[in-house]
């Protein structure tokens, strides 16, 4: 664990680390960014909800008035729904300006694992990671996620790399710095609004305890970085693929139109997508983020079993 004095851990959190007990780490920027206001706030405290229904302790994990939190208050959580697209969404090389002009922050995939690991949480909830954008080739556009993957030991828990991503280039670069990509109970790559596509993963495990046992190998073997928990969305609420690839070339195209990109590019490819599809997209995207809460807090206490 991580003593800086820039980290505020919320007491149930803190007590729950010091007895031994399940903790899921639960990223911020699917609140400020992922969605609008009321309905941020409301799936976020159903997250935690389910989260805790599971036998886990939630840590929301964000940056207030420049102090890195890991668990949020539910009035914490409510300002940075209200102000939504206002707060400045942080990845790993913005933590250290919006910490030192004592500002607030959302946090991505990439800055949530560092908070994570510096609290001592092993495992982490999303909905999906970000990856190789689609036309990297050129652009060289590649979340931050991944490296953060590569370096930092926190186990992420989500439906796949988000699918308006390059997924074949996502899982080359994973490879390359040693990033496994475990499928649960699917030995295929799930899409995020799909539970297929056209590639495979590195190993399928069906049980919360086989994944703990992964976790506790690799991390008492001194390997560094994390690992990938691809677990597919619940089949009534998958979309139909034709569907969410067709309104995904059409967002792209906008995107390339309007001159989209950088990391402005992932928070305007979703809303175009769940506009495309009538808000389908949406009510699958907090499906699919309930369902990972509840197999990282199995994973979470099977992990803490373990140990």
């Amino acid at each position: 664990m991580n003593t800086t004095p820039y980290l505020d851990i919320h007491p149930d959190v803190a007590a729950a680390l010091a007895a031994g007990k399940p903790v899921v780490a639960l990223e911020s920027t699917i609140i400020s960014h992922g969605m609008p206001y009321p309905q941020n706030v409301e799936t976020a405290l159903r997250v935690e909800a389910e989260v805790r229904a599971h036998g886990a302790v939630p840590a929301t994990i964000a940056i207030i008035d420049g102090r890195l939190k890991a668990g949020l208050s539910h009035d914490e959580i409510e300002q940075l729904g209200k102000a939504g697209r206002e707060v400045v969404k942080v990845s790993r090389r913005d933590l250290p300006f919006i910490v030192a002009a004592k500002r607030t922050g959302a946090t991505t995939v990439a800055s949530t694992m560092i908070i994570a690991a510096m609290a001592g949480i092993r495992v982490f909830a999303t909905g999906g990671i970000g990856g190789v954008h689609r036309g990297a080739e050129k652009s060289f556009d590649v979340s931050a996620d991944l490296q953060e993957l590569a370096q930092t030991p926190v186990a992420v828990v989500c439906a796949g790399a988000k699918s308006i991503l390059d997924l074949g280039l996502t899982l080359e670069y994973l490879e390359t710095h040693g990033v496994p990509v475990i499928g649960y109970r699917t030995a295929r790559l799930p899409a995020f609004f799909t539970r297929d596509s056209d590639f495979g993963v590195d190993y399928q495990l069906d049980e919360a305890a086989d994944i703990a046992a992964a976790m506790q190998a690799k991390w008492q073997l001194g390997l560094q970085g994390g690992m990938v928990i691809a677990n597919p969305i619940p089949e009534q609420y998958a979309m139909p693929r034709d569907k969410i690839d067709a309104a995904i070339e059409q967002a792209l195209r906008e995107a390339g139109e309007q001159g989209i990109g950088g990391k402005e590019s992932t928070p305007f490819l979703l809303a175009r997508v769940c506009a495309l599809t009538g808000g389908d997209s949406l009510a699958a995207n907090i499906q699919l983020v309930l369902n990972n809460a509840r197999l990282a807090a199995a994973i979470a206490s099977a992990y803490c079993q373990q140990r």
